[in-house]
């Protein structure tokens, strides 16, 4: 929404009067934010397509470190968790087991730091033209969709060497990874609403993802977590995630409906809230940034 008004300059000999447009967001509150994104979903897209450009430039590999880091990863998990540790995978080959739990988790991680420091990296958007704020955050997560699906064709791969064939379930990852780009937003939408005006945020997401990491049931079972963490266990909505998207993939036993339905829950919840943080802070980032 464009409003006039005038804008006085003066100086020893004379006064000028210039006309100054002020741009401001269409309405306010969580819908009018979520209107506004709809609105500029094309300028969404650029951003999303630029942070993939970006991210893959002057590289050797260029795309082909989304295959490799979760690969090495599930090789040195496989040596260390499956080999040494002997971590119990429900008669799933330990490969397999780890990398369906790799493949939304490393969506998700690299989603939130991503998006967590939209604001900071972008800042010059923030002070020189409009734009609306949300989209930053929102395509640092959306930007992680097309190395997701590059990851999830190499697990099928490598369910295929095992003699393992997807199935029906298979298409329950369509929700599941909505509940994984949600759960990213919700929790970065606070983040870098923060880190706007803490830096120290952007210190500490690293070191706060590898902890969320060791909560999550990655690299074992959620059958290991003793009975007395479940009620907490079951607030983690990438543990529901996770173990979804065993379950979807190969057939794990280890997911039940309550555990989805809370981590639905928490998600509803971090997103509602994370929504309303980031619409009340975004009038001070251009002050602060």
């Amino acid at each position: 929404m464009a409003e006039h008004a005038l804008s006085v300059t003066m100086n020893a000999r004379e006064i000028n009067w210039e006309r100054v447009t002020l741009i401001r967001p269409s309405g306010v509150g969580v819908f009018a934010g979520l209107s506004e994104l709809w609105k500029y979903r094309e300028l969404l897209y650029v951003f999303v397509w630029r942070n993939l450009r970006v991210r893959y430039k002057q590289t050797l590999l260029g795309a082909g470190w989304t295959v490799l880091q979760p690969f090495l990863t599930m090789v040195v998990f496989t040596l260390v968790f499956g080999r040494l540790a002997k971590v119990p995978s429900g008669g799933i080959p330990y490969p397999v087991f780890v990398f369906c739990g790799l493949l939304p988790w490393q969506f998700f991680a690299q989603a939130l730091i991503r998006s967590s420091n939209s604001l900071v990296e972008e800042r010059y958007l923030l002070t020189r033209i409009y734009v609306p704020r949300l989209i930053l955050p929102v395509s640092g997560v959306l930007s992680g969709l097309p190395d997701f699906g590059v990851t999830l064709a190499v697990l099928l791969g490598i369910m295929f060497y095992y003699g393992m064939s997807p199935n029906l379930a298979m298409l329950a990852v369509l929700p599941l990874l909505l509940l994984a780009v949600a759960t990213a937003l919700g929790i970065s939408l606070f983040l870098s609403a923060l880190n706007v005006r803490f830096r120290d945020v952007g210190h500490t997401i690293p070191f706060f993802t590898q902890l969320w990491f060791f909560v999550t049931p990655v690299a074992y079972p959620s059958s290991l977590v003793p009975e007395r963490w479940h009620v907490l266990y079951k607030l983690n909505p990438m543990a529901g995630v996770v173990e979804g998207f065993r379950w979807a993939l190969v057939g794990s036993t280890e997911t039940t409906g309550a555990l989805l339905i809370a981590s639905a829950g928490a998600v509803a919840v971090l997103v509602a809230l994370g929504l309303i943080y980031f619409q009340r802070m975004e009038k001070t980032f251009a002050d602060v940034v």
